[in-house]
This record gives structure tokens, C-alpha cells and sequence, in this order.
């Protein structure tokens, strides 16, 4: 915590002890995209200040996290510490394959057998033409 306020901490700081992020580079970079909300608003510095009741909302991978700051963090200690300092407002949901997901049944990428050898370029053309790729 900073010697200003001690109800207040840098929010890339808390981030980063909250274990959002493994840097405050990282964070800071998503903060100066201003995508990161304090209790609504748009957040685009990384020296906002954040205390404890306010809610966090900002894309993590391919989730938006909701999150409710709980605690303060005095340092980035292990992680069962730094789940204590926030309250998940929206879990990320656990995703299990299920067998109607599409996902499952990509085409899988051309191959070819094995101790074929490396392809010709009429070969790489045919693959090109299969793939959809005229170019």
C-alpha cells in the first residue's frame, strides 16, 4: 500500500496481487487500452486508486471477469491469499466437451504418411486446393 492513502492502492498493483496478471506490465497494458471498469467507469491509468467494495470489470482470455474487491493486498503472496482479496461476481464457467460441441470435430490438418518424404509442389498445390486456398 502507498503512504497516501492507506485505504487505496494502485489498481495495476492490485491486479497484479490479486494474481490477475503475472505482470503490472501486463495490467498496466489493459488499463492504457481502457478496458478495465471501476464501478462502471472506463479506467485508462493504471495509478487509479481502488478500495475495498468496489467492483472490477475487465476481459481475461476469452471471459469478462466481474470481480468485487474484498481486501487490500500488502504483498503477491500464493494464491488461496490473493483469492481472498476479491469476490468472483461471475465465475468463469468450467467447460466440458460435450459431444454436440462443434469444437470437437475440427477437420483435423492434412497429413501425410509416414516416411513419405516432404512434399512436392504439386503436392503443396493439391493440399492448397483442398484446404481452399488459391492463392
Amino acid at each position: 500500500m502507498t503512504g497516501d492513502d492507506p485505504q487505496s492502492q494502485r489498481l495495476d498493483k492490485w491486479l497484479w496481487c490479486a494474481r490477475f496478471f503475472k505482470s503490472r506490465s501486463l495490467a498496466n497494458a489493459l488499463l492504457a487500452a481502457g478496458r478495465l471498469r471501476l464501478s462502471g467507469t472506463v479506467v485508462g491509468k493504471a495509478h487509479q486508486k481502488v478500495k475495498v467494495g468496489d467492483v472490477l470489470t475487465f476481459p481475461q482470455g476469452p471471459h469478462v471477469r466481474v470481480v468485487k474487491v474484498l481486501a487490500l493486498a500488502v504483498r503477491r503472496g500464493p494464491a488461496p491469499e490473493a483469492q481472498g482479496l476479491y469476490e468472483d461476481l461471475a465465475p468463469v464457467p468450467e467447460r466440458r466437451p460435450e459431444p454436440s460441441d462443434p469444437a470437437m470435430f475440427e477437420p483435423e490438418a492434412p497429413s501425410r504418411e509416414r516416411g513419405a518424404g516432404r512434399p512436392t509442389k504439386k503436392d503443396r498445390r493439391a493440399l492448397d486446393r483442398l484446404a481452399g486456398d488459391e492463392g
